[in-house]
């Protein structure tokens, strides 16, 4: 039982530290930028570049059987009055994990609805995923575009109450990053917790700044272990060609984005079926690790395009009617927190129309 309370008063000290980001906690993770910096360098006195240079990291063939193949990200999901609903959060996992045989489970700025979610609030649903999941799949926590020192110290919180790793989002606020201060970024925070890149923000910022900055994180920050990309096209191939050998890669969105990365190296992708029918996505794996091109083109064709295409012209986009299928799914409540549009009944029930005419349900 101490061992116990002893673990919630550690997760409750870190946690106000995160939220607190105090002055001296910054000026730490500032320090620790520079030190790392010096150590890469070859500046700073040996004694201290050990302990500043260690990275936090894992096996990476841990990291790349945990994100083989399809895997879901972690919705949140509300009640009617936009309380967030840790019941339904909890089911949902479940779900993923013993029914969709999801290895992985992945917390992200967007299908998280970070963009509606209170700092205290992401650190509680940070901590109520990794206590429900209890090793069950590996965990992935996420950012919220913090800057250093701040998510320095979300890194430790996610450390200390069990993430495997952490996926960043810098900020990039009128293009105010370069690629030295974003290399400081992401070498600070894998200190603390092994890292998974996000391209989004990338692709506002032209093919060689991006591949520039993968190049040196490759080379230089070794607890950098894996990418989500939500860029497409021949960026992530590049990034493909360049870190495949280093990274555990991960396409986003949809299976042809996957089918974009394909020949180049990738690792797995987020699956939304995975979330709702995980036949469906485990259906294009089989077809991928059998090499049967035409099998994965079919299920693309016949399920991932109809499906995105009838969600993205929905009312409040995608993201709306997703939370609509998971009610009708039985999995959680449709609701999301205003000013995001949630489903009404008439749009539910074209949803449900639409869904068992193709046999989404």
């Amino acid at each position: 039982m101490q061992g116990s309370n002893d673990t919630r008063k550690t997760s409750i000290t870190s946690r106000r530290a995160f939220l607190q980001a105090s002055t001296a906690a910054a000026g730490a993770a500032i320090a620790a930028t520079g030190l790392a910096r010096a150590a890469a360098e070859g500046k700073a006195p040996s004694g201290r570049v050990a302990r500043a240079a260690a990275p936090s990291r894992r096996p990476m063939s841990e990291v790349r059987e945990a994100l083989a193949g399809p895997w879901p990200t972690i919705r949140t999901h509300f009640t009617s009055r936009g309380e967030i609903d840790f019941d339904s959060v909890r089911g949902h996992l479940d779900f993923m994990i013993d029914e969709a045989k999801a290895k992985a489970v992945v917390l992200t700025w967007g299908d998280s609805l970070y963009s509606i979610l209170t700092d205290e609030e992401i650190a509680q649903l940070t901590k109520a995923v990794v206590d429900h999941v209890n090793k069950r799949a590996f965990v992935v926590a996420a950012d919220d575009a913090w800057w250093t020192g701040k998510s320095v110290a979300f890194a430790d919180y996610c450390r200390e109450v069990g993430a495997d790793m952490l996926m960043v989002m810098a900020p990039d606020w009128a293009h105010s990053t370069t690629v030295d201060t974003l290399v400081d970024h992401y070498r600070a925070i894998s200190q603390r917790i092994p890292v998974m890149l996000v391209t989004n923000y990338l692709g506002k910022r032209g093919d060689a700044f991006g591949l520039e900055l993968i190049k040196r994180l490759r080379d230089e920050v070794p607890g950098v272990m894996a990418v989500k990309d939500d860029v497409g096209g021949a960026f992530i191939r590049k990034v493909c060609l360049l870190a495949h050998e280093a990274w555990a890669l991960s396409a986003g969105g949809q299976k042809q984005n996957h089918m974009n990365m394909y020949p180049y190296g990738v690792n797995g992708y987020l699956s939304t079926h995975m979330t709702f029918q995980p036949e469906i996505a485990w259906r294009y794996w089989r077809a991928i690790e059998k090499e049967d091109l035409d099998a994965a083109k079919a299920v693309i064709r016949d399920y991932d395009m109809p499906l995105f295409d009838y969600l993205i012209g929905c009312e409040g986009s995608f993201d709306a009617a997703v939370h609509g299928i998971f009610e009708l799914a039985a999995l959680a409540k449709r609701y999301r927190r205003p000013p995001y549009h949630s489903l009404s009944d008439e749009q539910m029930q074209e949803l449900g129309d639409f869904l068992k005419e193709h046999k989404f349900l």
